[in-house]
């Protein structure tokens, strides 16, 4: 290949990432658009709630009937701040690159998010969350990821059905495994290959929330996992649900990983421009 080409080619790599990019953006900017319009009804119940209760509260002047009111108004208030909390920390623009990230409380955030979307459609959530390092992610990226595995399996649950995430360290990889299982319909073995391939999808468009439909979600979900060196496998069985496991790499398993890369050779010849890729 002769340079002239190999600087075309370059180009081109640099391009589609840069699209990569934009998409991946603009994924996470509609999501967040999805996500403010249904976390301001529930905010509004919020704060009809403190208002209720501060009226009853001023209407009884015995102190058992504000002792309530007030109790109440504080739970209402601090879970206004969660809401408000969780819908910031997802419109922030955290640093572009991988840094130290609770996955507890990215997962936490995540569902409260998405909470009264998953009690509309009846869905139970269960936790089950073991004492795990930090990893070493970009948390924007990591949580657009859960949203979409989340609010897929809320799509396979039409009727309802249980959400178990289970979180645990697994010591011998030094990774973190994030499983993300529904009860619902499963995925027929004919298309489990294919779930991963972009623009596939089984949906007729959106569904009645306004998600899901361009066959995008799970493709970059994949290809966002595996550009923090982590890995993504699914397991499903029509008529009893699916799981996904999500593989991110700890701090210290990154940081090992950094240490081992062979150093990159500095070009020498001040007028040749490196190759970005």
């Amino acid at each position: 290949m002769s340079h002239n080409q190999q600087a075309d080619v370059g180009k081109l790599q640099q391009q589609v990432q840069q699209l990569k990019e934009q998409l991946a953006q603009a994924q996470r900017l509609t999501a967040l658009g999805e996500l403010v319009s249904t976390t301001t009804h529930e905010f509004n119940n919020v704060l009809m709630t403190i208002i209720n209760y501060a009226k009853m509260g001023m209407r009884h002047k015995d102190t058992v009937t504000r002792d309530k009111a007030l109790e109440k108004i504080l739970a209402a208030g601090t879970r206004a701040a969660k809401i408000t909390n969780s819908v910031l920390g997802m419109a922030r623009t955290r640093s572009s690159g991988h840094e130290p990230t609770n996955i507890t409380q990215l997962i936490e955030d995540t569902l409260i998010l998405l909470e009264r979307e998953l009690n509309k459609y009846r869905i139970a959530v269960d936790k089950h969350f073991q004492p795990v390092p930090e990893a070493f992610v970009n948390a924007n990226q990591i949580q657009q990821v859960l949203l979409n595995m989340i609010i897929n399996a809320r799509q396979a649950m039409p009727g309802g059905g249980r959400l178990i995430i289970k979180l645990s360290h697994d010591p011998k990889e030094d990774m973190i495994d994030v499983v993300i299982r529904d009860t619902g319909c499963g995925i027929p073995p004919d298309v489990l290959p294919r779930i991963f391939d972009p623009f596939f999808t089984t949906k007729n468009g959106p569904d009645s929330s306004g998600k899901g439909g361009t066959g995008l979600g799970l493709s970059m979900c994949k290809e966002v996992i595996e550009a923090h060196h982590g890995r993504i496998r699914v397991e499903s069985t029509v008529g009893k649900g699916t799981a996904f496991t999500l593989k991110l790499p700890t701090v210290t398993k990154a940081a090992k990983r950094t240490a081992a890369a062979p150093a990159v050779p500095v070009a020498s010849c001040p007028s040749q421009q490196p190759i970005q890729t």
